[in-house]
């Protein structure tokens, strides 16, 4: 079993370690809190993933860089940059990670204490909250301009997730793709929609930034009088468009159901939710984003919930190797959920679109 405490003294820690605990229940890393000895600050370490996210290191570089430039962005605006910014701390070596003997990748960052998170956002004044925070985010970070290494290569990219799909069909290894023609045909009848969003941001008409990639409201921070203190979780940030980060969080904040919903009727796309977020978002960006991004903002939502369709039922065709089922037919299941939610978005386009740009508008009035 790992020596969790004799991990975290490799780490320049400001005082002496009482105990080391799990904390919550994360899908991609293991989380542990420090705690120290007579009241002292705690701090959370983390064993990274090196399975999804590669190299680790480049990754610790990467967020090392946005938190820099963010807490130079609070200082000027006479904030507190240890609680308005993650807060990275070196090991005592002066790296960013240590490597253990077991080569596990670990990272400590300050815990911030005084804080409120949300685990959900199930009101129109949470979806606010949370557009705001992932809008401040991007609009603490629009003018950095040292690059990120992407430790994530592919995501979000349709024409890499087409190339996928073509392999898969071909190969068929769970002998499922007879079983699914109709949801088969609901990719392709979209693809051509989605490559000519896609080939915006390959050839740059749709500017390339800093973005999260992992907007859900539990990685924003709220202090006690629920302002936005800043956004946490920083392993996916990326040099991409940041359209990626409205549309999943339109994805995850407006769904009325489950994303693997089995009662297809409960799923739906709330307008509230929509609107709420997508105000608290551009209160915070319009005064950067360019006139092509607005113009795709609300059909961002569509991208990034049509892209999970497609992932969860490649993932179906190929025999589940990819996301954790709870039974033989859970990703099609999925499948079938978010193409409800999709068909949803669909159906509201108009009034989405509409209501963006009107927006835009009156806050540029």
């Amino acid at each position: 079993m790992t020596d969790l405490k004799n991990i975290a003294q490799n780490f320049q820690l400001d005082a002496e370690i009482e105990n080391v605990k799990p904390l919550g229940e994360g899908f991609i890393n293991d989380t542990f809190i420090i705690e120290s000895k007579d009241g002292g600050p705690k701090y959370i370490l983390q064993r990274k993933n090196k399975n999804i996210f590669s190299p680790i290191p480049s990754m610790m570089e990467n967020i090392q860089k946005v938190c820099t430039h963010i807490k130079k962005k609070v200082v000027d605006a006479g904030g507190d940059p240890m609680r308005e910014a993650m807060t990275i701390i070196p090991t005592k070596d002066e790296k960013l990670y240590f490597l253990d003997h077991e080569d596990e990748y670990w990272a400590v960052c300050l815990f911030i204490k005084d804080t409120i998170a949300y685990e959900a956002a199930e009101t129109p004044e949470l979806a606010y909250a949370g557009g705001k925070g992932i809008g401040k985010f991007q609009s603490l970070v629009a003018d950095l301009q040292e690059p990120l290494v992407n430790i994530l290569p592919g995501f979000h990219d349709i024409r890499y997730r087409f190339k996928q799909w073509e392999e898969v069909l071909e190969k068929d290894t769970a002998g499922r793709k007879e079983k699914v023609s109709e949801e088969i045909s609901w990719i392709e009848s979209r693809k051509d929609e989605m490559l000519n969003f896609w080939e915006l941001v390959e050839n740059g008409t749709i500017p390339t930034r800093i973005s999260h990639n992992d907007t859900k409201i539990n990685n924003i921070l709220f202090d006690k009088n629920g302002d936005v203190l800043c956004v946490i979780d920083l392993d996916t940030v990326l040099s991409s468009t940041v359209l990626n980060d409205f549309g999943d969080a339109m994805r995850f904040y407006t769904n009325t159901g489950k994303e693997d919903d089995e009662n297809l009727d409960n799923v739906s796309m709330d307008m509230a939710i929509f609107k709420a977020f997508a105000k608290g978002y551009l209160e915070e960006t319009a005064s950067f984003l360019s006139a092509k991004e607005i113009e795709y903002l609300a059909f961002s939502a569509r991208y990034i919930t049509y892209e999970q369709v497609l992932r969860f039922l490649m993932d179906y065709i190929d025999g589940d190797n990819y996301y954790k089922t709870k039974s033989p037919d859970h990703n099609l299941i999925r499948t079938r959920a978010q193409y409800r939610l999709l068909q949803s978005m669909e159906d509201q386009f108009e009034t989405m679109d509409d209501f963006v740009k009107s927006y835009v508008a009156e806050l540029k009035n």
